[in-house]
């Protein structure tokens, strides 16, 4: 696997992917999950849907980057996984942890291609940059893809431990008996990263959509209070 790849799936690299909850804490505080038993079935079903939506947006991502296509190709593909957002909250979230992505980047891994594309998109989304950071070093697109897939579990994986107080060792089988989905997700993002971003794969996710914008909210109250 790429070493950008395994870097930016760090929980040490600066870009946020690591902290994002993924849902679980609303699924939590709904009484969803509340014990190890019921990781599994949350953390694979956010790794077919919006893990996999993620995967195949860096996959394509590092397709272009590797080939220094056009602007315009960033342009569309940020739009494209915009459309495929429909969580406002979300799309915030995704373009939060762009934001710091892209700041580690440049630091890291100066280029004209990462300049174009934030000349393109100035708030890209979370697998757009780093799907692009693996193409520029060199990186497949199954490299990027494994990187957002393992981040679309290992993230909501330490929220429950940090949440529920959960067994970290249990929590960790776990995400590693996740292995052979993560690769089946991760081939499948990258069987599609060549392919017009207008027809990149849409799974859907409509339950953690509405989780992410029920967190929003409670946060929101929470701070309207707390200024009041």
């Amino acid at each position: 696997m790429d070493p950008v790849a395994l870097i930016l799936a760090d929980s040490r690299f600066p870009g946020g992917g690591h902290v994002h909850s993924g849902g679980l804490e609303e699924a939590a505080a709904r009484g969803l999950v509340r014990s190890e038993r019921d990781l599994p079935g949350f953390l694979f079903g956010r790794l077919r849907t919006a893990g996999f939506l993620a995967a195949a947006f860096a996959a394509a991502s590092a397709h272009a980057a590797a080939r220094a296509i056009e602007s315009v190709h960033w342009r569309r593909l940020d739009q494209e996984l915009d459309a495929r957002t429909p969580s406002l909250a979300q799309r915030e979230a995704s373009r939060a942890q762009g934001r710091g992505t892209a700041r580690a980047g440049r630091a890291a891994w100066p280029s004209p291609v990462l300049s174009q594309l934030l000349a393109e998109t100035p708030r890209p989304h979370h697998p757009i940059i780093s799907g692009a950071l693996v193409g520029i070093s060199g990186g497949s697109p199954f490299d990027a893809a494994m990187a957002i897939a393992y981040l679309a579990v290992s993230g909501p994986a330490s929220a429950a431990v940090r949440l529920l107080g959960l067994d970290p060792f249990a929590v960790n089988a776990v995400v590693a008996r996740l292995a052979g989905p993560l690769r089946e997700v991760s081939g499948q993002a990258a069987g599609t990263a060549g392919a017009d971003p207008a027809d990149l794969p849409a799974p859907a996710s409509p339950a953690l959509d509405l989780f992410a914008e029920e967190h929003a909210r409670h946060h929101q109250e929470e701070v309207r209070l707390f200024a009041s």
